[in-house]
Order: C-alpha cells, then sequence, then structure tokens
C-alpha cells in the first residue's frame, strides 16, 4: 500500500467553539503527517463552488451559509489508505450515528455541524486539495 493524501477540513462549528488544537491533536494522534494547512474565511462564491457537486441538492444553500459563517482549517494529510483512515477518524456524517471516540461523535452536533470533512475518493481527494493549496504549498 503506498503514501496517499486527502483534504482534511475543520469546520466553522468546531472552530469557533475551540476545538482546532484538539482535532489536530486526534489527526497526529492517528499518524497522519500534515503536510500543508491553513486558515480562511470562505467567501459565499469560493464555498458555493467548492460544494458545487451539492448544487441541485436542497440543502445547498444551508450548507453554503454555514461553511462561511466563520473560519474554517484545511489541512492536506498524508499517511497509508489515507482516505479511508481519515474517514474512520471522523466518523459517521451524522454524528447521532458516529463511533464512540471519533470526531465527530465527540465535536458534532448536527448532520450539517459535524466538525469535520474529508474527501470521500482518491479522485476527489486530488480536486479538493487543489481547490484550497497551489503546488507551492503541497512539497
Amino acid at each position: 500500500m503506498s503514501i496517499k493524501r486527502t483534504l482534511a477540513i475543520i469546520k466553522p462549528d468546531a472552530v469557533v467553539a475551540g476545538h482546532t488544537g484538539k482535532i489536530i491533536g486526534e489527526i497526529e494522534k492517528n499518524g497522519f503527517k500534515i503536510v500543508a494547512m491553513k486558515m480562511l474565511h470562505l467567501t459565499i462564491r469560493q464555498a458555493e463552488g467548492f460544494y458545487a457537486v451539492h448544487s441541485e441538492k436542497p440543502f445547498f444553500k444551508d450548507l453554503v451559509n454555514f461553511m462561511t459563517e466563520g473560519p474554517i482549517v484545511t489541512m492536506i494529510l498524508e499517511r497509508e489508505n489515507s482516505i479511508l483512515q481519515w474517514r474512520a477518524v471522523m466518523g459517521a456524517t451524522d454524528p447521532a450515528k458516529a463511533e464512540e471516540g471519533t470526531i465527530r461523535k465527540t465535536y458534532g452536533t448536527s448532520l450539517q455541524r459535524n466538525a469535520v470533512h474529508g474527501s470521500d475518493a482518491e479522485d476527489t481527494a486530488g480536486t479538493e486539495t487543489r481547490y484550497f493549496f497551489n503546488a507551492m504549498e503541497t512539497l
């Protein structure tokens, strides 16, 4: 198995609640190398672009509003089987259904306000990391 990269986002709910450091600690504790990291505040246009795949879904506007209400922390994580491993550490999308000890169970409060995002496949990981980071930032 080879070393792969994935995108992780600490969402506005977790950043505002002061959980950023604890979530980064969980990331490192679970064997991920943080290759790149930055904090930013998405504009509506940026959030719409990132979540364009969901633009026809009924939750799209609420998702964009949520993701622009405060700062986020974006990271590129690296390790063997990074996408599946990060998704396991995050837990189920709905914190109520997430396993104990996962980030979403610990810090998420609802289906939308679930603390973190992670790429769901290798092709989306590539697209998503390039959305937030340029080549000079990911050496």
